[in-house]
């Protein structure tokens, strides 16, 4: 029956990459298939539809929650002026020095990966930011794949990302959150290795040929947020890990700052009500994707499929902590172009397995989906924040993987040793 299941999940890796189906209804016809095969049926008190559809769509609803706060403040920071404040702030400083521009938007690209993911946070740091980078002359796929590095140092704070391995794997959100800040400054180190290197090693453009690009000048300034505004994007991060206060009140909180320090009071409501409707189609497709992911979750931990899988998944997978650091960085490739170690598809499913069937302590598998998201939030040229920033920057995806992967590959690694040691020695 486990060769079966696992045959089933490679159908439907192809449905995906082939994109023959789009990546949310191929996990939601995955979970209800591996469902039946392992034993619910369709009617009767433990149903599939019941145990998979009903109850595994509402499985990572605190993740969703997150999702849409955090691309509400995504939203008011874009509509109010705050993120390309930032950006303009730091270009004005960093004047005609390619790297001290491309360190800045690459900081500010962090925050806003901090708040909201996926192309949303793209948009934020890289709207000026990109031109910015380009202008001073920074190539065009470094200054896309600045911003995209951003998003990954940004990634291990994320509060929605804290929510989301909390969910996949059942862990208390307090020991997703401790491992992550220790993920933090090897995503950090290796983000400002990748900015410092490749700006010196494919050198700065003459500023004449990429004049057209220039950011705004301070003639610009109108469209300025005020300066104790430009806090907003910290103010979810210092309540949650400074006061510990919730996910969901944390986010709201840097909501509600942000438009009472942007808004004039007449306007409140309107910004508010406006800015919410346009966070509900920026969240829509994560949103869809969770739905399903929850249902594949759910699927997998049914003690059918957990007594099907155990044996195979054993049986493949590498034990002790140097082959567990080895064997998996040489299977980092498998969670590009929604393949199967793709943390936000068929990824979370079998970390389900891992985790449900005692193949590793949960930790571990928390650092391994730790690990793996950290390549695909840049290296991946199918996730949107790629496309976006590589067409953004006039430069093909492929280019950006090829610029980024070396970098993200060595995190992984260093996040698959720290999982090692933490947890596996």
């Amino acid at each position: 029956m486990g060769i079966a299941v696992l045959a089933v999940m490679a159908i439907g890796v192809a449905l995906m990459l082939t994109r023959v189906l789009p990546t949310a209804f191929a996990l939601g016809l995955l979970a209800v298939v591996i469902a039946l095969l392992s034993g619910a049926s369709l009617v009767g008190k433990e149903n599939s539809v019941t145990a998979v559809l009903q109850n595994g769509s509402a499985l990572l609803a605190s993740t969703m929650i997150a999702v849409l706060l955090g691309s509400w403040l995504g939203t008011l920071m874009s509509e109010t002026g705050i993120a390309a404040t930032l950006v303009r702030k730091i270009v004005e400083f960093g004047g005609e020095r390619p790297a001290v521009v491309a360190l800045g938007v690459y900081a500010v690209a962090v925050l806003c990966g901090s708040i909201t993911g996926s192309a949303p946070a793209a948009m934020l740091a890289g709207v000026v930011g990109i031109p910015a980078m380009i202008a001073v002359g920074v190539p065009p796929v470094v200054a896309g794949g600045t911003v995209l590095m951003g998003l990954a140092t940004g990634l291990p704070v994320e509060l929605i990302g804290w929510q989301f391995l909390s969910d996949a794997v059942d862990l208390p959100l307090e020991q997703v959150r401790a491992f992550q800040l220790k993920v933090f400054p090897i995503a950090l180190v290796v983000g400002v290795a990748y900015v410092l290197v490749e700006v010196r090693r494919r050198g700065a453009r003459h500023a004449w040929a990429v004049r057209a690009a220039k950011a705004p000048d301070k003639r610009a300034r109108r469209g300025d947020a005020p300066w104790y505004a430009l806090v907003a994007p910290l103010l979810p991060i210092v309540l949650a890990l400074g006061f510990e206060l919730p996910i969901v009140p944390s986010l709201l909180a840097g909501v509600v700052f942000a438009l009472l320090t942007t808004t004039r009071p007449g306007r409140l409501g309107e910004t508010a009500m406006r800015s919410l409707y346009r966070a509900f189609d920026v969240a829509a497709p994560p949103l869809v994707l969770f739905v399903a992911i929850g249902m594949l979750l759910s699927a997998v931990r049914l003690p059918g499929a957990v007594a099907a899988l155990d044996p195979v998944v054993s049986a493949v997978s590498p034990s002790g902590p140097v082959l567990f650091v080895v064997v998996f960085a040489l299977l980092v490739p498998l969670c590009l172009y929604r393949g199967p170690l793709n943390v936000y598809g068929l990824g979370a499913g079998i970390a389900g397995v891992l985790a449900g069937g005692g193949v590793y302590p949960v930790p571990a598998v928390l650092g391994l989906m730790s690990s793996y998201g950290q390549v695909l939030c840049v290296s991946d040229p199918t996730s949107t924040q790629t496309v976006w920033s590589a067409q953004y920057a006039g430069v093909r995806p492929e280019k950006v993987m090829a610029s980024t992967l070396p970098y993200t590959w060595v995190m992984a690694v260093g996040v698959l040793t720290l999982t090692s040691v933490l947890f596996l020695a």
